[in-house]
């Protein structure tokens, strides 16, 4: 699935130049599910966006399935991340004016899915979250919790190979943490998924079957010893 070697991230900050990424090695196969925990600005999220093809590295190769996804084209890039690359975000990035199940079609629309195909994959996709109900309302109208199993719908809708998920709970409280997390969980060993996950709480962390840890740009990696 993915292969990073010497993957390095650097930015200007004013006339100096600050290394997000130092020279990182990481294989992660299919089906894997990996949690990559570390302090705020120590370069996990920097790490997750290379991983998305978000953000391109200044040196290293980012093998994705047998492409160094840092030589693509932006156009060829951007057909990855629809084909292949679910996204869960701490903010949920919904749009207000839009229904659950409108706002889970727009990760169709790219991939040229017709309206009444969309419709259907879409309720289908809020069904298998627990939002069955609730496809005609607004944002507003739903709890956070609520919000973010919409989210996780417009990831999966397009049946993606790899979730990535940025501090997904990273808005709720603990009781729907947990309950986001099971459902996380259970969507990633029922569907085969490839799932790498950010966080800083140490408590998903703990859950992970493996943990890197990135402090300072540089990636450590263990495997857990939960059964």
């Amino acid at each position: 699935m993915y292969q990073l070697n010497g993957v390095t991230k650097s930015y200007r900050r004013g006339k100096t130049s600050v290394d997000a990424l130092r020279g990182i090695d990481l294989s992660i196969a299919d089906g894997d599910q990996v949690v990559i925990q570390g302090p705020t600005g120590g370069g996990k999220s920097t790490l997750l966006q290379m991983l998305g093809g978000l953000d391109r590295p200044t040196s290293g190769v980012i093998d994705f399935d047998g492409t160094d996804l840092a030589k693509l084209s932006e156009a060829r890039l951007t057909r990855v991340r629809s084909e292949n690359i679910g996204f869960i975000f701490q903010s949920f990035n919904l749009i207000p004016t839009l229904t659950a199940q409108e706002n889970v079609e727009t990760a169709l629309v790219p991939l040229g899915v017709k309206p009444a195909e969309r419709r259907t994959r879409a309720a289908a996709a809020l069904e298998s979250v627990g939002l069955g109900e609730r496809l005609t309302h607004l944002p507003s109208e739903l709890s956070g919790g609520q919000q973010q199993r919409v989210a996780i719908a417009r990831a999966l809708v397009k049946e993606p190979k790899v979730l990535l998920a940025d501090e997904p709970t990273g808005n709720l409280d603990e009781s729907t943490r947990d309950d986001i997390m099971a459902l996380l969980e259970g969507l990633w060993r029922d569907r085969g998924l490839t799932f790498i996950l950010v966080t800083h709480d140490s408590t998903i962390a703990k859950r992970a079957p493996r943990l890197a840890t990135i402090r300072k740009g540089t990636l450590t990696v263990r495997e857990s010893t939960r059964k």
